[in-house]
């Protein structure tokens, strides 16, 4: 009987996650949450005879809390994303070590966000709990992707995430949400670089099959976040801003890895590897001008909105 496609891909990747496990494990410096909280600035809300909240509490602009609830609540639906990649990985060997190493410290991202955001009441806490449930109800599936999408997936998902919480942070000019959200951003670059390592020896292994998995993923990218609801408007006002806009995708995560796997100058692909490139070619043209066209929009607006500013 001969062996399913993906049990034969885990035995063959088992070497290559266990070495980037190590080198995980080595690399990431332990630190502690509460240690990023401004506990000193908190007091009790409304129900506790405290003040409710109101906007003027804020420190961070409207944009900017948009921001930072969407970064938060995308962290929240953690317990969908380890049922996905579970799936995917298994619960066996270094497979199953890293899966639950990997939600151990994504687990501590909500958690000091949620802290913080709560303590300097930087946003309405009605709101985000209400936001939060609505989130986590409706879950996060990947509809079975096989573990090679998968992979493809979470290297471009985990950069993403990663170039959000740097630009929230430096957005929010609050010196410690910017801290909060840089530390954030190491653990999930670590964790970037371990996918990025497996697509890289998948490449060796199983060429066609992850260039086949490469394209799908670039071209029905999207961020797990959303099924936050009102995701579309908040990702448009995030990306007027610049904080995560499709010019960021393209430049700064989609085009870095696929230079590091080198999938333009792979050798030795069949047919279906080299129709899956060409497709990858013709589609990050096509991103490239959508991102030019929203640039020159963007920019277009905000010299209509200085001309009025300055009659």
């Amino acid at each position: 009987m001969p062996v399913p496609e993906s049990t034969r891909l885990l035995f063959e990747l088992e070497g290559t996650v266990e070495e980037n496990l190590n080198r995980h494990l080595a690399a990431a410096q332990e630190w502690m949450p509460h240690e990023y909280v401004p506990w000193s600035q908190g007091r009790d809300f409304a129900e506790l005879g405290g003040e409710a909240w109101d906007p003027e509490q804020s420190r961070v602009t409207p944009i900017a809390r948009t921001a930072l609830e969407v970064n938060l609540l995308t962290e929240d639906n953690l317990p969908s994303y380890h049922r996905e990649i579970e799936r995917a990985f298994g619960r066996d060997g270094a497979w199953g070590t890293w899966v639950h190493r990997w939600t151990a410290e994504e687990g501590r991202h909500g958690i000091c966000i949620r802290d913080y955001l709560l303590v300097t009441r930087a946003v309405d806490p009605v709101e985000l709990e209400r936001m939060r449930m609505e989130t986590m109800q409706a879950g996060y599936d990947t509809g079975d992707k096989p573990l090679l999408q998968v992979c493809a997936y979470v290297s471009f998902q985990e950069l993403a995430t990663r170039i959000s919480h740097r630009n929230t942070g430096r957005y929010t000019q609050d010196p410690l949400a910017e801290r909060l959200l840089a530390r954030v951003s190491t653990d999930e670059n670590l964790h970037m670089v371990f996918y990025r390592n497996l697509v890289k020896a998948s490449l060796e292994i199983s060429p066609d099959a992850m260039m086949r998995a490469i394209t799908d993923e670039v071209v029905s990218f999207a961020m797990p976040g959303a099924v936050i609801p009102s995701f579309a408007r908040k990702a448009a006002l995030i990306a007027k801003a610049g904080i995560y806009d499709l010019r960021i995708h393209h430049d700064d995560v989609v085009l870095p890895l696929l230079r590091y796997w080198k999938v333009f100058d792979l050798t030795g692909l069949g047919p279906v590897g080299e129709a899956a490139r060409d497709e990858l070619a013709a589609f990050l043209k096509t991103l490239d001008a959508q991102a030019a066209r929203f640039e020159e929009r963007r920019d277009a607006a905000a010299a209509r909105r200085e001309k009025l500013k300055n009659g």
